[in-house]
């Protein structure tokens, strides 16, 4: 499939379909997100040293997962958020339904010591615990201003939170809001202690 392709399969979504029938479809379009770690539901099997190789390289392991396509992420409820950005300065409105909802729609293991690896494709990390990933309300963004977001800009998906809202963050240079939170995200281990 090239690149072209991926986009116009990605940009397709079935909204109306309920998780349950989203995983039975989860090689309809190519997975964007990974769930490991203390989680119930899952629709994939342990990592595979020659097909996921950038897992490999970024040194994960895992025996089961939950895949995300664009359709099936895109099928949960969403919200909308317009943090000021700091590579231009401006607010955007970013789309996506909040990570907490994503993680509770597979069953993951959520008690108040969970905490979150969320990864990005270029191996950067961002530990979030339980308390932040709520207070802040981080979404998974698969839209920027009214458009799923390329690969190779901030997307397909950026874990996010409106730090503008938040008198802590918005006190802070703009270049420095968003530490904790991955563009280009592909992977969330769920870690309990």
């Amino acid at each position: 499939m090239n690149k072209r392709q991926f986009l116009a399969v990605a940009a397709t979504s079935s909204a109306a379909l309920p998780i349950s029938a989203l995983a039975k479809k989860s090689n309809a379009s190519p997975t964007l997100l990974t769930i490991t770690g203390a989680i119930t539901n899952t629709n994939r099997g342990a990592i595979d040293p020659a097909l996921d190789q950038m897992m490999v390289k970024q040194k994960l392991q895992f025996s089961k997962a939950y895949a995300f396509d664009f359709a099936a992420l895109s099928a949960l409820a969403s919200t909308t958020i317009k943090p000021t950005l700091e590579y231009d300065g401006k607010p955007h409105a970013l789309k996506g339904p909040f990570l907490i909802e994503v993680l509770k729609s597979i069953g993951a293991e959520i008690n108040k010591q969970t905490k979150f690896a969320l990864r990005a494709v270029d191996g950067y990390a961002a530990i979030v615990t339980l308390e932040d990933l709520q207070k802040y309300r981080f979404i998974i963004a698969t839209h920027l201003d009214e458009r799923p977001m390329p690969l190779g800009g901030l997307g397909p998906l950026w874990a996010v939170y409106d730090a503008d809202q938040y008198p802590e963050m918005a006190a802070k240079p703009v270049n420095e809001r968003f530490g904790s939170c991955p563009w280009a995200l592909y992977h969330i281990d769920v870690l309990n202690a």
